[in-house]
């Protein structure tokens, strides 16, 4: 994975009100970290230890079975349930399999809280007792494994998580909870999709909108916050050229569409280079070459297969058209029979993840005064893409995600005294550090919406009851 970052920082501005910390008193009732470690972030939440044993037992069974996007029937089916018996109301198949569990408590915002659900087809190989042995036919009839390897699994047992400990204390935050298990993240599609079926129109519309993932970047339970751009835009291009087939030992016969797609593989790589502003970043990447079927037979045709990401719609228009310019010119130049075909597929875009600035330094400010200022640090942003963005820019309110470290803290420091990184995510490798990667993100959803729904009346000062 090619990544382009730009370091943002994040501070926490301003005089809190008096009111403002006792909500954070009230919070830190609910999460403390047990045993503080300025590398490693929160490894315990006071409050927790009674709900932890089924967050753990949801993450393995949910690692062991996982499902691909658009079809996580059992997993949205286990999420609706959980929401069920902690009192939400709950409708499923919203946009696919997605779940919406709305929670009404009183007057006050709305916050939406999110999860995605999918995993991706990949053969785990990391050697866990409970790891995937899943496997399924794609719609070409073939067999394939399925592994939650981008850390999905993390995000639906801290979100039940948060759930569960907001739930049992509803006495202690006043307003409307509205927490959504978004299938398709993988094929940014999941979020459009629920969009497309009312998410915004037949639930509450939200006044805010949290999500979170987590990364090999960090060390586990250390969470990392950038305010603005996140995460950057993207397409998927397809490029398909026109050659004139022939016998391998005649080439001088043919037009060879394998030279014409090889010759554009290096030269797209000039537009980054080249033609981009240095300081904004783009990532163009080639990641299949499909051409020929034999060794000494030239084929009529040759298709690429793209990535493209930026951080704004202009340098994102500017990327397409300088890859249709150079894959027309590169056919042109081999004397192509026909311009090749250039196709940005619309089922596979999305536009930037911007995480509101003033949300940010707001949650910032929350999260560290319970767990501390080393425990929440400034990340950067990255080139991978996401479609939560989505949920906020449509329904126009105040959007974050956070990054919450996975890498057992051990690993993590050799791999980066090494100059290295451990496994991350979309490998076969990737096997977070569960417990306090989820104690964290528990830590981070359940603080945020206490930060922005909780009570401030001057008699909530009693502990609040673990159940």
């Amino acid at each position: 994975m090619q990544k382009t970052v730009r370091q943002t920082s994040v501070h926490s501005t301003g005089v809190r009100s008096r009111a403002g910390f006792r909500v954070m008193a009230l919070a830190a009732m609910i999460l403390l970290k047990s045993t503080p470690s300025a590398c490693e972030g929160p490894s315990g939440i006071a409050g927790l230890p009674a709900v932890y044993p089924s967050l753990d037992s949801l993450y393995i069974d949910l690692h062991r079975n996982p499902e691909l996007s658009l079809r996580e029937e059992r997993t949205s089916a286990i999420l609706a349930g959980r929401l069920r018996a902690l009192g939400f109301q709950v409708t499923e198949r919203v946009g696919g399999y997605g779940v919406v569990g709305v929670l009404k408590n009183g007057e006050g915002p709305t916050v939406m809280v999110r999860t995605d659900m999918d995993a991706l087809p990949i053969r785990e190989q990391t050697g866990l007792e409970f790891a995937s042995t899943r496997t399924v036919k794609n719609e070409s009839g073939e067999t394939i494994p399925v592994m939650h390897a981008c850390g999905h699994d993390i995000h639906m047992s801290s979100w039940v998580g948060a759930a569960t400990l907001l739930a049992r204390a509803r006495d202690r935050w006043h307003g409307t909870l509205v927490f959504i298990g978004q299938p398709a993240e993988e094929v940014l599609q999941g979020a459009a999709g629920m969009i497309g079926d009312g998410l915004l129109t037949r639930f509450p519309k939200p006044d805010f909108v949290i999500g979170l993932h987590d990364t090999q970047l960090l060390p586990a339970g250390r969470i990392g916050v950038v305010a603005g751009p996140a995460y950057a835009a993207s397409n998927a291009v397809d490029i398909t050229f026109h050659g004139k087939g022939g016998h391998g030992a005649a080439p001088h016969r043919t037009i060879d569409p394998i030279l014409i797609a090889a010759r554009t593989v290096v030269t797209l790589q000039s537009i980054v280079s080249r033609e981009v502003n240095p300081f904004d970043p783009a990532v163009i990447t080639v990641g299949t070459f499909h051409a020929g079927t034999k060794r000494n037979i030239i084929p009529d045709d040759a298709k690429l297969e793209l990535t493209v990401r930026s951080f704004t719609p202009e340098v994102q228009k500017q990327l397409i058209i300088a890859i249709g310019r150079i894959a027309r010119a590169e056919a042109a130049a081999a004397g192509a029979p026909r311009e090749p075909d250039v196709r940005v597929d619309p089922r596979e875009t999305s536009e930037v993840v911007y995480n509101d600035p003033a949300l940010a330094s707001r949650l910032t400010a929350a999260l560290r005064k319970t767990l501390g200022d080393t425990s929440v640090v400034p990340a950067e942003p990255v080139t991978t893409s996401e479609d939560f963005g989505l949920f906020g820019s449509v329904a126009r309110v105040p959007s974050i995600q956070f990054s919450v470290g996975a890498a057992e803290a051990d690993a993590f420091a050799r791999a980066k005294a090494a100059g290295t990184t451990v496994p991350g995510l979309h490998t076969s490798m990737f096997a977070p550090d569960r417990g306090p990667t989820i104690r964290a993100a528990v830590a981070v959803f359940t603080l945020s919406v206490l930060e922005l729904l909780g009570h401030t009346q001057e008699n909530m000062t009693s502990p609040l009851p673990v159940r």
